[in-house]
């Protein structure tokens, strides 16, 4: 990626401080964002934020009183303890992304970006329906990408979220650098209510270190730009490892597996031979020393299992889940399967 230099500004050019200047800026924060900002700025973590994001170049004093106006949102912390991959079981989790309509819409949106989509996936080697399939799962292709502003999401989850307080802290940085290089105004960018943004919904440190503009040498704008979102995707599951013209799955067989074969994590480490041996076999051709990831969830007519491969596990980069890698490859096959049907 083309990472841009940080631009030299004071506050008075950045784009939100030329409505804001002197005097008012306290008071143009507390009208903007209202009576119940949560004041992080005397916090005493702010003080290494700052310290980091001012080596990048960013405006401190900028930077600062960002922080100082972002609102503690209580509904985030109450999404982020139920993530619906940990709380729902295969079937009803396949339910929310296996729809008609999704499937339906995702062959609109494929029709109406085919040139980019084959154009990215002839760059990366990754499918065009796997693209589409993540833009569908992430935010029902441009539809939903989120309502909460980025800097309440972040500063809400580094300071009020002990568990992963450390990531989205880094996020926090990365999100106040991005704004800052890009000129984008930082009040105005909305996500998730974990952060993530745009089409493809890239957390701050993801933007930057993969997201690609589909015209050479652009500055990559996720947000508004549908071209550059495909460009992103394509380009992140290819930094990741995908293996073009290879599969992602392999239906498998069980004879009794024990549950300590599915705890080995998402990576492949095992191989089929192994696995085979264990009580979990496939009878698709295949070298007996692939390594894959024993793969096992809950149906409504119960278990079924499947052997995960290295593109199976790139999804899961994306989203680790399996649950969610296997959701965007269903829905895939069901958006190539909708689109070549006479």
């Amino acid at each position: 990626m083309k990472i841009m230099t940080p631009r030299v500004r004071s506050l008075a050019t950045a784009p939100w401080w030329r409505l804001c200047r002197g005097a008012v800026v306290w008071a143009c924060f507390t009208m903007t964002l209202g009576a119940q900002a949560q004041d992080y700025s005397d916090r005493e973590e702010v003080a290494a934020i700052l310290t980091e994001v001012g080596s990048a170049g960013v405006d401190v004093a900028w930077a600062r009183e960002l922080l100082a106006g972002a609102k503690r949102q209580q509904s985030i912390l109450d999404a982020i303890a139920r993530p619906a991959e940990k709380t729902k079981p295969w079937y009803d989790y396949r339910d929310i992304f296996l729809t008609d309509r999704r499937t339906r819409e995702g062959v609109v949106f494929w029709d109406a970006h085919a040139a980019v989509l084959e154009e990215i996936s002839q760059r990366t080697g990754v499918p065009s329906a796997v693209i589409v399939a993540i833009i569908g799962v992430e935010t029902f292709y441009g539809r939903i990408t989120g309502s909460y502003r980025v800097i309440d999401a972040l500063t809400t989850l580094a300071f009020d979220y002990p568990r992963r307080s450390p990531f989205f802290t880094r996020e926090l940085e990365q999100f106040l650098i991005l704004a800052w290089e890009s000129g984008k105004d930082p009040l105005a960018l909305k996500g998730s209510y974990a952060g993530a943004m745009g089409y493809g919904q890239f957390m701050p440190s993801s933007y930057r270190a993969y997201a690609r503009s589909f015209e050479p040498d652009g500055v990559p704008d996720i947000w508004d730009n549908p071209a550059d979102a495909i460009s992103s995707v394509g380009h992140y599951l290819n930094a990741h490892g995908w293996q073009a013209g290879e599969r992602v799955l392999l239906d498998a067989v069980a004879n009794q597996p024990p549950d300590s074969l599915f705890a080995a994590g998402l990576k492949p480490s095992q191989s089929i031979e192994a696995l085979a041996q264990a009580g979990l076999s496939t009878e698709a051709d295949a070298d007996p020393q692939t390594q894959v990831t024993p793969i096992s969830l809950e149906t409504t007519d119960g278990q079924r299992y499947w052997l995960g491969l290295q593109n199976f596990y790139v999804i899961t980069r994306y989203n680790h889940s399996a649950m969610y890698a296997m959701a965007v490859w269903e829905l895939s096959e069901a958006i190539l399967a909708a689109r070549l049907a006479p």
